[in-house]
């Protein structure tokens, strides 16, 4: 029986190519912003692109942040990718102005400090020694497009470089999460979504 997936929509891009990335690794793909759906399936995806703040009042507007903080706190699987890990965290400060993230994980998303941004095209990451979703793709690279970052400092992190070392993904329980585009990373991106919906088994 193929896992239930739910990509949630609250008005970001990216929806498509996150559901067809998930169905070609084996799951029931549904993308909806039904909270009730979100809170059933067996797996949850946050997606986004474009500005924490904005992102963050999709989110709200829908009732994601309660769904997300509510599947967590019941450790029951969350992915979030790009901006929708990035919301993921306490706060966001972008152009001055700081937004209240869903507070999941602990830090705060600041722009990076580095020559050139975005931070755009593929670069390598270093997981974790006992890293569950980069299992197999330990020495690939993933496809970046991202301004802003979390500074390390956490458990369970994946760690990039543009600059200056920033969190390239999350392992922390139930709650998973790639600052990357896993569904625009070729291979080594769907052997990593592969990897995170076998785990819903």
């Amino acid at each position: 029986m193929r896992p239930r997936v739910v990509v949630l929509d609250y008005g970001s891009g990216n929806l498509r190519s996150a559901e067809r990335a998930l169905d070609r690794v084996g799951a029931d793909v549904t993308v909806t912003d039904d909270t009730d759906t979100a809170a059933e399936c067996d797996g949850l995806v946050v997606p986004g692109v474009g500005a924490f703040a904005a992102c963050m009042e999709g989110v709200r507007r829908v009732g994601g942040d309660v769904a997300v903080r509510s599947r967590v706190a019941a450790d029951r699987p969350v992915l979030g990718i790009c901006v929708g890990m990035q919301v993921l965290y306490d706060r966001g400060a972008e152009h001055g102005v700081e937004t209240v993230g869903v507070g999941v994980l602990t830090g705060s998303v600041e722009q990076l400090h580095a020559p050139v941004l975005p931070h755009m095209g593929w670069n390598t990451v270093q997981p974790p020694p006992q890293t569950h979703l980069f299992a197999g793709v330990e020495g690939e690279r993933f496809y970046f497009v991202h301004s802003y970052g979390v500074r390390p400092g956490g458990a369970g992190e994946t760690v990039s470089e543009h600059g200056e070392r920033f969190v390239a993904g999350v392992e922390h329980g139930a709650l998973s999460a790639t600052q990357f585009h896993p569904e625009k990373s070729g291979e080594a991106g769907l052997h990593l979504l592969d990897n995170w919906v076998k785990s819903l088994s």
